[in-house]
């Protein structure tokens, strides 16, 4: 049995890794790599040939942990290049991932337009070269007409020698741990491929489950080095926030989010504090149209969450809905309510302030000091985000450059990542005695490398950082 690393290696994005059992190979993720720029991905594709640095075509099945773009992104390109096999995923999984692998579809198209669109024609220029890594609907509905969707706890087998069971993993909803069950050669061998790791008590989600004793884990490091700062719930944190932007003064509060996952977190927790803590009556808007299609596939799922927010449900009948709140579905619509002069808070996508809609919010209101922006997840370096929450004096926003008069703020209460203490009680579920090795992914190198001593400091030796294409006899 042999396991290689072909993503998330010493770098958060991209997760894919080979698992090899006799002649059956098993993909576990299949994602998107941000870590590279443009030019580094066309550069390897090219020594490749492919998007992938592995026949598509041999590959016999997909294990998919979660939706997330960085986790599911490339399963349109396997299929593209000769992939006929399934993708076993949860049954969120199935439905969040069908709505982001869209919507990526439908921003290559805008790309392709762009790039050999009719001025192009007519001038006779030469259509540019379409990326390797580039998918369109089509390619998205054939790979969705293969995926497997299968329940929480059950095993399940995908060949005669190896059985799955997934298990929840917060974080995401249908985000699972894969527990991994091999037969060779008459002997027993398990392996568990954490996903990303959720935290404990996070707004709809289950907690992470502990996973049973296995041989191998291959475990996310993403926050191995760090702590959230704010313990507070995130009921306070956001109720202290709005009390201050929106309350005190009639100001306007900006809250870039994550499509999938953050802004149904968020939409919830406005819920509960207007519910159960007379929040004062003030708008909120809605900005996504994939947040909107999302929102509805975490309505359909009410049982798969914790007890609090089925509870809620029960209660209230809606978990997402309340009176205050407008979904924004034109540009138009979005455009428009840059008129709107009541105190409000304005939630849109993406969350690291990169394209999508906020880029516009941001940018009529980053003059205003009775406008606030509130960064809740992680900014990349080098993003819009990441520029704001290291407090540069003026941006540049599409060319323009913008002097910085709105306030920014930042809380960790929303994050849907474990921090090290997560990680940490994630593995210490595993009897050290017991497991042969510790694959760390998933994570900026100082993190892992961080993470690594922390692991050997209570007790687990055997912690590898694999290299991309690195390749471990199991």
């Amino acid at each position: 049995m042999k396991l290689t690393f072909w993503g998330a290696t010493r770098q958060v994005t991209g997760s894919m890794y080979l698992l090899e059992v006799d002649d059956y190979r098993i993909l576990i993720d299949c994602g998107s790599d941000f870590d590279r720029d443009e030019k580094e991905k066309d550069l390897l594709y090219q020594q490749q040939k492919s998007v992938f640095p592995f026949d598509a075509s041999l590959i016999n099945t997909v294990l998919l942990t979660h939706a997330h773009i960085d986790h599911s992104g490339n399963i349109p390109n396997l299929y593209k290049e000769g992939f006929e096999g399934r993708v076993v995923c949860t049954d969120p999984t199935y439905g969040l991932t069908a709505l982001l692998l869209k919507d990526a579809a439908m921003l290559h198209q805008k790309r392709l337009n762009t790039q050999n669109g009719s001025t192009n024609r007519k001038r006779g220029k030469k259509a540019k070269v379409v990326p390797k890594d580039f998918f369109l609907e089509k390619q998205v509905n054939e790979a969705l007409d293969n995926f497997v969707p299968v329940a929480f706890g059950q095993r399940y087998r995908i060949a005669d020698h190896v059985a799955v069971t997934y298990i929840p993993a917060g974080h995401l909803l249908g985000a699972a741990h894969i527990y991994v069950e091999v037969w060779e050669n008459g002997e027993k061998k398990t392996l568990c491929f954490s996903g990303d790791i959720g935290r404990r008590n996070y707004p709809l989600l289950l907690d992470p489950q502990s996973v049973p004793q296995v041989d191998y884990l291959i475990c996310e490091s993403t926050y191995g080095n760090r702590l959230h700062e704010d313990k507070r719930s995130p009921e306070v944190a956001l109720a202290d926030v709005i009390q201050r932007t929106c309350v005190e003064i009639p100001g306007r509060l900006i809250i870039p989010s994550f499509s999938v996952g953050r802004t149904q977190a968020l939409l919830y927790t406005l819920n509960r504090l207007y519910v159960e803590h007379n929040l004062p009556p003030i708008k909120v808007f809605s900005d996504s149209p994939l947040a909107y299609g999302s929102t509805k596939v975490y309505q359909k799922h009410v049982r798969l969450m914790n007890k609090e927010a089925r509870e809620f449900k029960e209660d209230n009948d809606m978990l997402f809905d309340f009176e205050n709140l407008i979904y924004l579905e034109s540009t138009d619509a979005s455009r428009a309510i840059s008129n709107y002069n009541e105190p409000c808070i304005i939630i849109s996508s993406s969350g690291m302030v990169q394209g999508g809609r906020v880029e516009q919010h941001v940018a009529a209101n980053i003059g205003n000091p009775y406008a606030t922006i509130l960064m809740i997840g992680y900014a990349s370096e080098g993003t819009l985000g990441w520029r704001l929450l290291n407090g540069q004096d003026n941006i540049i926003i599409k060319g323009k450059k913008m002097p910085v008069l709105a306030n920014i703020e930042k809380i960790d209460v929303f994050s849907g990542h474990g921090d090290r203490e997560d990680l940490l009680t994630f593995v210490k579920n595993q009897d050290a005695s017991r497991l042969k090795k510790i694959f760390l992914v998933h994570g900026e190198h100082q993190s892992m490398l961080d993470f690594q001593n922390t692991l050997h400091s209570t007790g687990y030796q055997e912690v590898a950082i694999p290299e991309r294409g690195q390749t471990f006899e199991l």
